[in-house]
């Protein structure tokens, strides 16, 4: 397990329990993890959109969101909002060394 993996872990931790994540998705919450590494407590909803799309693009090219961000209905944008809380509370988290 690298450090990205113990990173992708702890986010997905911090998910509530009514996130769903996608089947097969360490690869997105890789990507995550990154952007827990670049922004911390300033990831947006729109950062965990377009790290998504990146990681959708090698699962569905043809998905109906792969689209920018500001693009989405407000129903699809919400649903990235629990996982940048996850991202903000996994960097609380790292902060207080609890990784």
């Amino acid at each position: 397990m690298t450090y990205l993996d113990s990173l992708a872990a702890l986010i997905r931790s911090c998910l509530p329990p009514h996130a769903q994540p996608p089947a097969d998705s360490d690869d997105l919450f890789r990507l995550y993890a990154v952007l827990l590494l670049a922004k911390g407590d300033q990831v947006t909803d729109e950062d965990v959109h377009n790290a998504w799309c990146a990681w959708m693009q090698t699962v569905n090219s043809d998905h109906k969101a792969l689209v920018p961000f500001t693009d989405l209905d407000s129903e699809t944008r919400a649903a990235d909002t629990p996982y940048t809380q996850a991202i903000h509370a996994a960097t609380r988290r790292k902060a207080r060394g609890h990784e």
